[in-house]
């Protein structure tokens, strides 16, 4: 067993006089640092030849000195000394590495997942890039494609019609007009003058109302909440015009005749 300088006990003789008092073997503390038993018992005996750099010699003997109870901060000064460092003495603590202290290895399954945490982040990132480059090209090229032609003799796709219209049909006046509502071929229903503003309705009991008056421009016939087209040209009078709601709302199907005198008021 060697001494150090001056007769003055060595760190590796007090780590392992600490180690002895408390009855762990060299095996125990080298399972429990993860560090060479080899390399303990090189510094227990001060053997700085086969050992690895001082700063991981020294942060070997500081793990030591955790396992059995001493000060790690005194122990790393006191092998700084020992081992005659000036250089060491200029380090800065913080870049003293200890690879053999558990807390400060990361074990290699957590290490193998965040590689292949990365790998999949990167493949989703370059996936989604690709789609949306790759987006408006599809959109250009369906707008591009050619809108192909009906076989010959084969019929063009019709519009479906409007849906008709229902509701009663009432007849308001814009201004004062003369109108005749009654049954094709049949009796009268309605006959007389209407005031600006006033209406009429057709009774729903009407099975072929139809209409007659001689100023068309002056009334506005709806059907429920849809207003139907002209039934004929101003001034000019119409009859035989249909008020059932289907035919109101394709237009007029009367002949106009000839301009109508003026009603007498």
């Amino acid at each position: 067993m060697e001494e150090g300088t001056g007769g003055a006990v060595t760190v590796g003789e007090q780590l392992r006089t600490a180690r002895e008092a408390q009855g762990i073997t060299l095996e125990d503390v080298a399972a429990r640092t993860r560090i060479p038993t080899r390399h303990l018992q090189s510094l227990e005996e001060s053997e700085w030849g086969k050992l690895p750099a001082p700063t991981y010699t020294i942060g070997f003997a500081k793990s030591y000195a955790s396992i059995v109870g001493l000060d790690r901060v005194e122990v790393g000064d006191a092998l700084r000394a020992e081992m005659g460092g000036g250089a060491l003495a200029a380090r800065p603590e913080a870049q003293v590495f200890e690879p053999a202290d558990p807390a400060r290895v990361m074990p290699r399954w957590l290490v193998l997942l965040a590689l292949v945490a990365l790998v999949v982040v990167a493949g989703l990132f370059l996936w989604n890039r690709n789609r949306t480059l790759s987006a408006p090209d599809e959109v250009a090229a369906e707008a591009e494609a050619p809108v192909s032609a009906p076989a010959a003799g084969t019929p063009a796709a019709q519009p479906a019609p409007a849906a008709a219209a229902a509701g009663p049909v009432v007849i308001t006046a814009n201004e004062p007009v003369w109108i005749q509502i009654s049954e094709r071929g049949g009796k009268a229903l309605f006959q007389s003058e209407l005031a600006s503003g006033q209406s009429y309705e057709v009774p729903a009991t009407a099975t072929a109302p139809v209409l007659r008056t001689g100023r068309p421009q002056a009334i506005r016939i709806s059907v429920g909440t849809a207003d139907a087209p002209p039934v004929g040209a101003p001034d000019r009078t119409v009859s035989n015009v249909s008020l059932l709601p289907a035919d109101l709302m394709r237009g007029p199907s009367a002949t106009p005749a000839a301009p109508a005198a003026p009603q007498a008021r």
